[in-house]
Parts: C-alpha cells; sequence; structure tokens
C-alpha cells in the first residue's frame, strides 16, 4: 500500500517546476476549467453522467441531510446530488478555477440555498469532527498528495455511521478490454487534450495518475487501513471505473 501511495505522490502534472503535486494540481484545473466538463464527455463518451446517477442512487438509499462532495470541480456530482434530498451539500475543491465555473452552473440551476462551493484542500479540511452524514469523491483522489491522510480526513468530518461513496477511474483486469483501455489512455486521451486543451500536460498526467491508482481490492485495503467498515467495491462498464462505498 505504502508502493502505490509513492507511486501516484511521484505522478505530476509538470516536470518544469518546483511546484509540489498539490500545487501544480491546482494550476492544471485552473488552466482546463473552462473547457473541462465538455471534454469529460467527450473522452468518456458521455458514460460518466451514467457513473454519477449511480453514486446518486447509492446516496439516495442512506437519506442523507448533509453531504461533502470533496474535489467537486465544476459541481457536476454536486448538482446531480440535490436529487438525494439533502438539505446542504457542500462542494469542496482546490481549484478556485474549477470552482467559478460550478457556482456559474449552480446559479444558473438555482439551487444556492441547497449547495455551496467553497476553496478547500482535501488533505486539511476546516469542518469539525463528525459533520456530515456522507462524503463522497469524483475522479479526486487520485489528486491527492498524500491519500492516507486525505482518506483519514475524510473520516473524521464523517458522522459515526457515515457512509464514503467515491468514483474514480480503474483499469479493467480481463483481456482485450484491458489493453484496449491502456491503449486509449495512453495515446488517445492526450491527443484529445492536446487539440481541445490550452495545457497540453494536463490530460497526460490525467492518464498516468489512473494508470498507477491502488484500484479494486488494493484501493478497499487502503480505506480498511483507515479505519472504514463494510468497504465494497462496484465496478463500472468493463471496468474502466470503480464506485468504492465505505461507513464511519
Amino acid at each position: 500500500m505504502a508502493k502505490f501511495a509513492e507511486m501516484t505522490k511521484k505522478i505530476t502534472p509538470y516536470s518544469d517546476t518546483e511546484l509540489g503535486k498539490k500545487e501544480q494540481v491546482t494550476k492544471m484545473f485552473d488552466t482546463i476549467s473552462g473547457n473541462y466538463d465538455g471534454l469529460n464527455r467527450v473522452i468518456s463518451f458521455g458514460i460518466d453522467v451514467k457513473w454519477r446517477k449511480r453514486v446518486v442512487a447509492i446516496l439516495s438509499q442512506k437519506q442523507p441531510k448533509s453531504i461533502l462532495d470533496i474535489a467537486t470541480g465544476t459541481g457536476d456530482l454536486a448538482i446531480h446530488m440535490t436529487k438525494t434530498g439533502a438539505d446542504t451539500i457542500v462542494g469542496l475543491d482546490i481549484s478556485p478555477g474549477m470552482l467559478e465555473v460550478g457556482k456559474k452552473k449552480v446559479n444558473e440551476k438555482k439551487l444556492g440555498d441547497t449547495i455551496s462551493m467553497v476553496v478547500g484542500d482535501s488533505e486539511n479540511l476546516s469542518f469539525e469532527d463528525n459533520s456530515f452524514d456522507a462524503v463522497t469523491v469524483a475522479f479526486g483522489v487520485r489528486n491527492f498528495e498524500n491519500l492516507e491522510k486525505g482518506l483519514s480526513e475524510i473520516r473524521r468530518v464523517l458522522k459515526p455511521s457515515g457512509v464514503l461513496v467515491i468514483l474514480e477511474t480503474a483499469v479493467p483486469e480481463k483481456s482485450p478490454y484491458r489493453q484496449g483501455y491502456r491503449f486509449y489512455t495512453k495515446n488517445i486521451l492526450p491527443l484529445i487534450g492536446k487539440l481541445f486543451s490550452k495545457d497540453k500536460s494536463a490530460y497526460t498526467y490525467l492518464s498516468e495518475s489512473a494508470s498507477v491508482f491502488p484500484c479494486g481490492e488494493n484501493f478497499n485495503n487502503i480505506l480498511r487501513k483507515i479505519g472504514f467498515i463494510d468497504v465494497t467495491d462496484e465496478p463500472q462498464t468493463l471496468g474502466v471505473a470503480s464506485i468504492y462505498i465505505a461507513t464511519k
């Protein structure tokens, strides 16, 4: 598990800077925030919307009143989660640029009474212990500079019996899907990013970080090490993503 943590820490967006991973990730997402939503739909063929709806379905069964959405980005998942009936949803992200896009979407949908968007560091959360019924992270944990510290912070702010739901990319285990996924993420995804994004390094980084992330049972074991219980994972779409569910 320590090996995976070190690998994810070493994969960074830029090689020609002395900035740490956290600062590099912030810079990267600020740069690509304007076209992030559109590119997400393109590179996932729109399937990411289906995955988010599955997260909402899981949470709806738990009937949480308060939700913290970490790495909320432009607020896609936070907006979807209003369908759970939660009274309060806090969308937190380290990138002010992504949050500005998210705030506009929230305001356009007139959801400001339910959703608040705040700048914050997932590894140093400003909330009190036992603050939220549920915490979600969509495509964000692989960007944590210190994975275990970030997960420990999540557990701290969860209420007893609170639920954590994480949606993250994964590498398919079976052939030929595994080989096809690796070809797509290594060759096609960065090419799309270069064609449509101002930041030529961003989608290469996103591909590389996904390839080394400890998916499946490896990630389940990290969650258990942090202290979560009832840990399960649900592979999505031939194993190219997984939804992890755990309880405090």
